[in-house]
């Protein structure tokens, strides 16, 4: 029998789902946007109910479906199934698996959003040809999910996998979590940004300054990047710097774990080749054994926007 599965990408802003084929062609679309007012328990029962609405719809049962996979930002423990804390949702001790199969009377599994993704990629995305994989999602944070001899590796309580909080520099720049030198403090978009403002001051003349109309706070992840093509020496030299960071995280995460291939997903991926041609290169120089290991692929996410549904769906494929 061909099994369908439902994917549910929970976001700060929104709930998205969808209804995925087994060769994850998303067959159809639904979701609604967050209510502030509501209650997290309220926008729980409301996913419930729009699950059961949408099989009716669709003219489908429910026993053509393996479950439903929900991605969800925060502190997951996916062996209880609960939504122990998201910050930007402000949602506390949340049995989202409990109250999802009590809704709808289905198998249901949880993971932290990053770990769906990485999921994603596995079995749909760049990576299903490979075994073992580091996927790092470049955004305001650092996330990213490990996929390690053809299983999805979460950790104990499904808590592990942290990517950005991997500490590259003792002492160093404060990072949002309240540690210090987290890889997440050098290599988001945020630190990305934080340090092109810095360049920019100790560098009047830079065409930077042209780029964002002489208005600094316009400076975004693609100032450097952008100005960098154009020539200019101080972008260059803030692009090949953030490149060093990002590349001695994926260093330690390849000696460590020694993937076929690092995915990066997020907005600075949009980047491309000038961020995997730079990282390709340095990884062949620094890495551990290279001369006698297989070299350290370096992609882009291929799954875009729907790299949340998809991902969600791959928690129920094996």
């Amino acid at each position: 029998m061909i099994m369908k599965y439902v994917g549910i990408d929970i976001g700060g802003t929104s709930i998205k789902g969808g209804f995925v084929s087994e060769n994850g062609e998303i067959l159809n679309r639904f979701g609604f946007p967050i209510d502030k007012n509501a209650s997290q328990e309220e926008l729980i029962q409301r996913l419930g109910d729009l699950i059961n609405e949408q099989i009716v719809k669709c003219d489908y049962k429910k026993s053509d479906f393996a479950g439903i996979g929900i991605g969800c930002p925060g502190s997951i423990n996916s062996d209880t199934g609960t939504c122990d804390f998201s910050g930007n949702l402000n949602w506390h001790h949340l049995p989202i698996v409990k109250m999802i199969e009590e809704k709808t009377g289905m198998k249901a599994r949880i993971a932290n959003d990053a770990n769906a993704a990485m999921a994603g990629e596995a079995k749909f995305g760049v990576g299903k040809n490979y075994h073992n994989l580091v996927l790092l999602t470049l955004g305001t944070g650092v996330g990213g999910g490990l996929y390690l001899n053809d299983h999805l590796y979460v950790g104990n309580e499904g808590k592990g996998a942290e990517m950005g909080h991997m500490i590259i520099a003792m002492d160093g720049v404060p990072c949002s979590c309240g540690l210090t030198g987290c890889l997440e403090a050098y290599a988001s978009v945020t630190a990305l940004i934080r340090q092109t403002k810095e360049a920019m001051e100790k560098n009047k003349n830079s065409l930077m300054w042209d780029y964002v109309a002489y208005d600094i706070n316009k400076v975004d992840g693609k100032t450097a990047f952008e100005c960098s093509k154009q020539g200019d020496k101080i972008a260059l030299a803030v692009v090949d710097q953030y490149e060093d960071y990002l590349t001695v995280g994926c260093l330690n995460y390849c000696n460590i774990f020694r993937p076929d291939a690092i995915i990066l997903g997020g907005g600075l991926s949009n980047q491309r080749e000038y961020l995997t041609d730079a990282i390709t290169k340095k990884l062949k120089k620094f890495n551990y054994g290279y001369e006698s290991t297989s070299p350290v692929k370096v992609f882009v996410s291929a799954l875009g926007n729907d790299a949340g549904i998809l991902g969600a769906a791959a928690l129920f494929i094996d």
